[in-house]
């Protein structure tokens, strides 16, 4: 599942399903894209997620929520990683969690560039 940042219910990694997730971001879209003039880019840094040992593509969802608002897609860049804020040093952890939910360890996130037109 996606890793909580804050106890905050308006916080989007708090949502209690991927399509609540879709539909916040969505609306976190429609309140900033306003502000980006045309011609602008907008970038997006995300990873995807398990839920019960089925990977969601949490990114691609996220891309094409953003691609049904006035964007064409520009690059996905793939990030490779091994620690991350998230898992707050704690690797080995999150390999036993992984290993024993029968799950893919995740060591990437994607970076998606967008342009208003």
């Amino acid at each position: 599942d996606i890793i909580k940042f804050s106890q905050n219910k308006d916080d989007l990694s708090n949502a209690p399903n991927t399509e609540a997730f879709i539909n916040m971001f969505g609306e976190v879209l429609d309140k900033t894209i306003p502000c980006l003039e045309k011609g602008r880019c907008l970038g997006i840094v995300i990873g995807d997620k398990y839920h019960r040992g089925t990977w969601i593509p949490l990114g691609f969802q996220v891309m094409n929520e953003v691609l049904k608002r006035d964007f064409v897609l520009k690059s996905i860049i793939v990030k490779n990683f091994e620690e991350t804020r998230g898992k707050r040093n704690q690797k080995e952890l999150w390999r036993y969690r992984a290993l024993v939910g029968g799950f893919y360890i995740f060591k990437h996130e994607y970076i998606l560039l967008f342009k208003k037109v």
